[in-house]
């Protein structure tokens, strides 16, 4: 039988499959005249359909059947592949299962394109046969969330028209839906619109919630006026008729829906504002932290790394300062109440101002610099919300402190103060109400900081007088600095301002003088017992909120080291630390142990006259050990335990602490069920007193002394899954602590955490510490690593350039480790490894050569200095052993040259230039001056090698593109003054092989500068072949 033609919308089709005899695949189709028109090819295209049918070919067998049949010059698009077999599939009232899969394979192997389904499916309004609208539904959460366009612009921007059309249809159809809906509510059956209509909300919500299709639409609207406005009348309408929706869910869900879509005619305008943003991600993490995790660190360390990050971003100076001020503002607003407000406090109005200080140094005037400041406050001045927060926090009125601090440095004038006062004032007067009636008479924290700071002066001057002249006195003002919160004002002004090593050193010297004492009575005996506990007490506390960095002294040879450092050293639980409880130092003479265990068993109360306190604390260990041999054992009972703890407890609390330091490192060495006396001791020194005190100042120390225990038992508890309740002051002691999520490897907690820094741009002080847990947990390879990772994925410039913002502040946490691993460990993974060479492709290998000239800028600019308190107590793993990577002997090759030349047969795997060593690469002058056996010298001269041997290679491709971006990127930051370049460890002969491997790139080519003028050399020469024709080019940059 004959072709009948298309009346009545394609009947005659199925009158053709019911009556025509059967054709098989070979013989088919059928030779149609070359006069033919185009309708005839579609024609023989859903006869083509329909015999696939008839024989039920599966898709596959459908898809080569196909490709076999048609001639290759034209394409499925413009024989209409999708509409017609949407158009095959949709004639009953159930949709063809077998000509759908025909659809979805074409739409997987990329037979038909996204648009050509996507108008297909806009074709269709029959929205009563609810089994075809759910298929067409189905088949658009194919590919709604990952629509793309591979081919001219004209067919990008039908792309475009073609998702307009689609959520026109989308919005018909959920329209429809919810009528259904109503009249169904109406006749007692809502099941089925229900169903319909949470299907329609869900793809609307899924197409979208990506930005990308948005922005599809953008252009969609710019190009069809006539199209968005039938579009804004459906969704007018979809308003009107779910208005009266009983489901709050779907209806939540619509309201959702319409406010994206009413968001897209507005893209523009918001893209164009972030755009435009001021601000810069690298100097607020950098200033979060410092402030968050060292305040102790020095001023100048700090001076030349903002300085370094504005200019290798070459940030105005106004936005720079501005920049620290919205970082010191964030960081006051979301501190943790307490230790950590209060060092935030004084770092913001103590530390910073003297960093501006220094800043304004290495500006080329003062005047400018002045100029700047007061620009940069002005700007900070149109943040009113954030002014506000910052206020209402700190219960003041915080830029009035703070251009008063500016004031007092000379980075404002006097005019520039009173104006910029007046206009926060005027501000303030429309801010919400500042103090509420229980703060109205609670000082503000900004104003005991910034008189703390003289009284710590005054302190330690009174800590400079003989301690045996006066101890009451000096008990005293101990005693005061004991009350409240004036220990942790004292100590945060302290380390604001670079006093706080002073501090300490002269705590050390009254916590020696006091050790022991000749022919003293009871009084005098108590007194030196106080001012011994407060001491001890104080230093644990410094030592634990500050790190033990700050306590310690400089090595001298021959000195003899005080108590207190050889205590902290050997018996004081830290993070990363595991003590020993058999060490030598929990293990004194025998005799004293007796005496000690005799003491606390048989007094009433702990003697102090005489009393070696030094030997106790450092005896009570053994005596713990002996008691607690002794409860198993069943000699002592427990009230006999209660009576020995009050007794250790009772008088001087640090004979407490280093018994729960003891019982820390004890109990990480016995199995899981020999704990439960040993944490039943700790809880009773922990607890509270069931005996009376009677020296001064008892709750004071009381409550120093379970912050200290606190910290010690944290890490032991957490592994043993115990509980133990501290006697609670009402704020958090330890807010940083225990973040990662139980039960989540730590990578997906690293991916995690970096996207969300990633989407909102810019890092807070959480993000900060959970970095910081793990990159000690994990280790610096695996954190560095990981990292790298993440950046290598991104595939806009301007989200690789934020992720390089937020990794350089990030690895600021430790930035020399870092720096030896990316530049020693994954950079030549990757320059060497053929198999990654694709993942240094534009932009994240332009991402990847920026970040890395930074850090080994910041690193070599820096590493002769002192290493930050966050950085020297970290513990080391032992994969950085860089002088084994790197070693000394020229004549033994390394690990990288090893690797470099491993396989030499392999056009794609680099080798070493066997006739060039480190010794001779570099110039006489370099070996003199530079120290070899520093491990970032060694790295950065092997990572120069290996950049030498690309250069001079045959193969080009992605990674020697690499190469060229790593040395603009050092050229670049070397013109902006970046003091120490690493360009000095490049070899003599890299700039030539520079040269010569882009005229090897360019191919047979003239030079791209020369048009015209005198020939080439390599022209003069025509018989001989031309000395690209060697070049092995990588597949992927055949067009580069």
């Amino acid at each position: 039988m004959g072709w009948q033609g298309e009346e009545e919308n394609g009947k005659a089709v199925w009158i053709l499959h019911a009556q025509a005899p059967l054709v098989s695949p070979q013989s088919w189709p059928p030779q149609l005249p070359p006069a033919q028109s185009e309708i005839m090819k579609v024609v023989n295209l859903k006869q083509a359909i329909l015999q696939a049918w008839k024989e039920r070919w599966s898709d596959y067998q459908w898809a080569i059947n196909m490709k076999k049949f048609f001639p290759k010059g034209a394409t499925w698009d413009i024989l209409n592949l999708a509409d017609a077999l949407l158009e095959q599939a949709m004639i009953g009232p159930s949709p063809n299962p077998l000509i759908l899969s025909y659809l979805k394979y074409a739409i997987s192997s990329q037979m038909v394109s996204y648009s050509s389904v996507l108008t297909a499916i806009s074709k269709f309004d029959d929205f009563s046969r609810d089994l075809c609208v759910q298929a067409l539904l189905d088949i658009m959460d194919m590919f709604c969330d990952r629509l793309s366009c591979h081919g001219k612009a004209e067919e990008c921007i039908g792309l475009c028209r073609a998702l307009l059309s689609a959520l026109h249809w989308l919005l018909r159809c959920t329209a429809a839906s919810a009528e259904r809906l109503r009249e169904g509510l109406e006749a007692g059956t809502p099941a089925a619109g229900e169903k319909q209509l949470a299907m329609c909300l869900q793809r609307l919500e899924k197409t979208l919630s990506s930005t990308k299709n948005r922005a599809l639409l953008h252009i969609a609207k710019l190009e069809e006026a006539s199209s968005w406005t039938a579009i804004e009348h459906s969704l007018l309408k979809l308003g009107e008729i779910l208005a009266n929706l009983s489901n709050p869910q779907l209806r939540s869900q619509a309201e959702q829906c319409g406010t994206l879509i009413r968001s897209i005619p507005m893209m523009l305008s918001v893209h164009a504002e972030q755009m435009n943003k001021t601000g810069f991600p690298t100097v607020h993490a950098v200033i979060l932290l410092e402030g968050t995790m060292n305040l102790t660190g020095e001023t100048q360390s700090l001076v030349e790394q903002l300085t370094m990050v504005k200019r290798m971003q070459h940030i105005p100076t106004p936005l720079f300062v501005l920049e620290i001020w919205k970082a010191c503002f964030v960081g006051l607003i979301e501190s943790p109440e307490g230790t950590e407000e209060l060092k935030w406090t004084a770092f913001t109005f103590l530390k910073i101002p003297q960093v501006l200080v220094k800043l304004k140094k290495y500006s080329h005037g003062d005047k400018d610099f002045t100029e700047d400041v007061n620009c940069a406050f002005e700007f900070l001045l149109k943040l009113t919300p954030l002014l506000d927060k910052a206020d209402q926090r700190c219960n003041c009125d915080c830029t009035n402190f703070l251009l008063q601090e500016c004031g007092k440095q000379g980075l404002l004038s006097e005019a520039s103060v009173n104006n910029l006062m007046a206009k926060r004032k005027a501000d303030r007067e429309h801010a919400p109400q500042q103090k509420s009636g229980e703060n109205a008479n609670i000082q503000p924290n900004i104003q005991l900081i910034l008189r703390a700071e003289p009284t710590v002066t005054n302190i330690l001057k009174t800590m400079d007088a003989d301690h045996s002249k006066s101890p009451e006195g000096l008990l005293g003002v101990l005693g005061h600095m004991l009350s409240g919160k004036s220990l942790d004002l004292l100590l945060a002004a302290a380390a604001a301002t670079g006093k706080l090593k002073s501090f300490a050193r002269k705590f050390i010297n009254l916590n020696e003088f006091t050790t022991y004492g000749s022919e003293e009575s009871t009084k005098p005996a108590s007194v030196r017992a106080l001012l011994f506990d407060i001491s001890f007490l104080m230093l644990c506390h410094v030592a634990q909120t500050y790190g033990s960095e700050v306590i310690l002294s400089e090595s001298r040879t021959g000195a003899e080291v005080p108590f207190f450092e050889t205590w902290m050293q050997t018996c004081m639980p830290e993070e990363g630390k595991i003590l020993n409880p058999d060490h030598p130092c929990f293990r004194p003479d025998s005799t004293k142990v007796e005496s000690l265990v005799a003491l606390l068993n048989n007094s009433s109360e702990m003697k102090l006259v005489q009393m070696k306190w030094h030997e106790a604390c450092l005896s009570i260990s053994a005596a713990i050990l002996e008691i607690l041999n002794a409860w198993e054992n069943g000699v002592l009972a427990f009230e006999s335990i209660q009576k020995i703890t009050d007794n250790i407890k009772g008088k001087v609390c640090s004979l407490a602490v280093c018994a729960v330091a003891w019982l820390v490192a004890h109990v990480r060495m016995l199995g899981l069920d020999e704990r439960e006396k040993s944490l039943q001791m700790i809880r009773q020194l922990a607890g509270p007193l069931f005996s009376e005190n009677t020296l001064q100042f008892y709750n004071e120390r009381v409550v120093i002394m379970n912050s200290i225990l606190e910290r010690m038992c944290a890490d032991v508890l957490q592994q043993t899954a115990t509980q133990i309740k501290f006697p609670s002051t009402g704020v958090d002691t330890m807010p940083y602590w225990n973040l990662l999520p139980p039960k989540r490897p730590i990578k997906e907690v690293l991916t995690d955490i970096f996207a969300k820094v990633l989407e909102k741009g810019w890092v807070d002080s959480r993000s900060i510490h959970i970095f910081d847990t793990l990159l000690h947990m994990g280790g610096v390879y695996w954190f560095c690593n990981n990292l790298i990772k993440e950046l290598l994925k991104e595939t806009r410039k301007e989200h690789a350039l934020r992720a390089v913002e937020l990794l350089y502040s990030i690895f600021c946490l430790d930035m020399q480790q870092v720096t030896l691993v990316l530049l020693g460990h994954i950079l030549p993974g990757l320059l060497t490894d053929s198999s990654k060479w694709h993942s240094l492709m534009d932009p994240p290998g332009t991402a990847l050569a920026k970040l890395a000239v930074w850090c080994a800028l910041s690193s070599y600019s820096s590493h002769k200095g002192q290493a930050s308190t966050r950085q020297k107590k970290r513990h080391r793993e032992d994969i950085e052993d860089y002088i084994s990577l790197f070693p000394l002997d020229d004549v033994q090759p390394s690990k990288l040259m090893r690797l470099l030349s491993s396989n030499e047969d392999d056009a794609n795997i680099l080798s070493s230039p066997t006739d060039r060593s480190m010794s001779s690469s570099l110039s006489a002058s370099q070996l003199h001056t530079v120290n070899m056996r520093d491990p970032l010298n060694r790295v950065l001269a092997n990572l120069f090698l290996l950049i030498s041997s690309i250069l001079g290679s045959r193969t080009a491709g992605p990674h020697t593109q690499f190469v060229q971006w790593f040395m603009e990127e050092c050229v670049d930051c070397l013109e902006q003054g970046g003091r120490g370049s690493v360009l000095q460890f490049m070899p003599f002969t890299t700039v030539s092989t520079t040269f010569l491997a882009l005229l090897l790139v360019l191919g047979p080519r003239r030079s791209p500068w020369s048009r015209e003028g005198p020939p080439s050399p390599w022209d003069s020469t025509p018989t001989t072949s031309h000395p690209a024709s060697s070049i092995s080019v990588c597949g992927r940059c055949r067009n580069w």
